[in-house]
């Protein structure tokens, strides 16, 4: 069941990712109901994401990289660069999230597109790690997760 798990967490990413872009795109046409919809289903599979993410990296590990060795330092500054995507895209989504919910639109409306753009950035950022760590390359040993992202 472990092996299943990244695919199952990328998947919530990108799913996320598509409806965070429906529902931006529906509240620039005006539809605020829908647009609320989307953004919260888009909520709820990141969080799912989460959830999966944490558990496996709790009670499984993390996959360190299987790659060439030669491409382990770009591998890990870029999985670096991931980690402060999407830590500032978790912040910020749940900014954006509480702003919405007391009804503060003029902050949510400054901040969402900025949040917005982070998760995307996130979201391909961690597409392409999976894409690394489990299509192009075997995974390598799972560990605990400083020694996958540090050796």
């Amino acid at each position: 069941m472990a092996h299943i798990l990244p695919t199952i967490s990328t998947s919530c990413i990108a799913v996320s990712a598509v409806l965070v872009g429906i529902g931006w795109r529906k509240i620039a046409t005006g539809k605020q109901e829908t647009h609320k919809k989307f953004m919260l289903a888009g909520a709820l599979f990141a969080l799912a994401f989460f959830v999966i993410y944490v558990s496996k990296t709790l009670f499984v590990g993390n996959t360190q990289f299987g790659g060439p060795e030669r491409l382990e330092p770009v591998y890990r500054a870029f999985l670096l660069f991931h980690i402060v995507l999407a830590t500032a895209a978790g912040a910020f989504g749940l900014s954006t999230i509480t702003l919405a919910f007391r009804q503060n639109f003029a902050k949510h409306k400054k901040l969402g597109p900025i949040t917005a753009s982070i998760w995307f950035a996130a979201a391909v950022t961690g597409l392409s790690l999976y894409t690394l760590l489990y299509i192009l390359y075997p995974g390598g040993e799972t560990g605990a997760l400083l020694d996958a992202i540090f050796g």
